[in-house]
């Protein structure tokens, strides 16, 4: 399965340090990924720049992953450090003339055929008729449909994250998610590890920024892309991430334009920061989080939406779109990490990141991200996010600064 793209436009804010310790200013992007041999706890690669320094991390195995500490994943943030980003980088124009990537392609499943791809104004398929799925068989496919304009105001925990690989400008998609150690003022955001680090062998995107409820208004909407301001486009202007961390897997085996055992990790997170200094919280500006729902028990996964940007066409990126997929299939892949969640869904690239709802309790929960799918664009898969991703998680919402 490969991840399914941080395709599209340019970025806008600001870049992430790494997570926890210092935003080094030094650190820049020549940070190298720290080397990678199997044990069991991992040892400082480096200095607090992110640099090659005395000693390699070295890469846990699965299992050892799962038992890492709050201390491992202390050295393993110091020895990954993401640049903050140059201010005033990013203009309309420049998101605007971004290109998406071109959508990986996951391996084809061994038995099944999807059904007709349908277009973007199809009506999405009745999610409680849709028949159960196995392992060996690919859902229904699902039409997206766009979120009215203006959108709703619990549709504004949904944006756009934006970055620079190399000399090229893409986007992603986010969720603003809670943060337990600081109840209702989150500056967090979840999203893909692909819309975060190259994987292995390359380095941390540079420029990441994320624009909560990207085109609410719809000013972008109806060709007048040309015709608009970027403070029209972002009703809550660019926030720049300042720390970021995705897992040893994908750093150390993650193949981003295809896909394997890492896609099953692909879940990434980033702390972002109000570009008026003086100013609230993410959560309290754009009205709301989503919490997330770690080792969420299969079967209560009734009824799953994901929302995304889709850029590749026929969408062009500036509408939030959602299929309601209905209850997800597993996903094949690499039996000792955890089956992906899938669903059918026609979105293409620049829906990467994009959270995935359920209902718990009666409100919304977020129980993954998209990360994968195919080339007829008839699915979309996400990491079902399980201990690691919690274990990841909670020691970003202490120490990440």
């Amino acid at each position: 399965m490969s991840p399914i793209s941080r395709p599209s436009r340019a970025v806008l804010g600001a870049t992430v340090a790494a997570l926890t310790m210092v935003v080094a200013s030094g650190c820049g992007p020549d940070n190298s990924d720290p080397a990678g041999a199997q044990t069991s706890a991992p040892s400082v690669a480096a200095t607090a720049s992110g640099k090659p320094g005395a000693a390699p991390i070295k890469l846990p195995t699965v299992e050892e992953l799962k038992t890492w500490k709050l201390d491992d994943w202390d050295k393993w943030a110091q020895a990954n450090v993401i640049t903050p980003a140059a201010k005033g980088y990013w203009t309309l124009q420049k998101l605007l003339n971004a290109k998406p990537k071109p959508l990986p392609q996951a391996p084809a499943q061994p038995t099944g055929q999807p059904t007709a791809q349908p277009t973007s104004a199809a009506p999405a398929q009745p999610t409680a008729a849709q028949p159960p799925t196995g392992p060996d068989q690919l859902p229904p496919v699902v039409a997206a449909k766009p979120v009215a304009h203006p959108f709703p105001k619990n549709m504004h925990v949904n944006g756009k994250i934006f970055f620079k690989d190399g000399n090229e400008d893409y986007v992603c998609s986010g969720t603003v998610v809670s943060d337990p150690a600081n109840p209702g003022k989150s500056n967090l955001v979840w999203t893909a590890s692909h819309c975060l680090h190259g994987g292995k062998g390359n380095k941390y995107y540079t420029d990441i920024t994320f624009a909560p409820a990207f085109n609410s208004s719809g000013v972008l909407s109806n060709g007048n892309k040309q015709k608009s301001k970027l403070d029209d486009a972002e009703p809550y202007g660019e926030w720049g991430a300042t720390a970021g961390m995705v897992s040893p897997q994908w750093t150390q085996e993650a193949d981003p334009e295809k896909g394997g055992p890492w896609s099953q990790y692909d879940f990434g997170i980033i702390k972002v920061t109000n570009p008026d200094p003086s100013g609230k919280s993410l959560e309290e500006t754009v009205g709301g989080s989503v919490p997330l729902w770690f080792n969420a028990p299969r079967d209560q996964l009734a009824s799953v939406a994901n929302y995304g940007f889709p850029e590749g066409k026929p969408f062009d990126g500036v509408e939030l779109e959602h299929c309601d997929g209905g209850k997800p299939a597993a996903k094949p892949g690499d039996p000792g990490r955890p089956a992906m969640l899938m669903i059918g869904c026609n979105m293409t690239g620049g829906s990467s990141g994009g959270g995935w709802y359920t209902t718990k309790d009666g409100k919304p929960a977020l129980v993954s991200d998209t990360s994968v799918g195919n080339g007829a664009n008839t699915y979309e898969a996400g990491p079902y996010l399980e201990d690691v991703a919690a274990h990841m998680f909670d020691y970003f919402s202490k120490k990440a600064k």
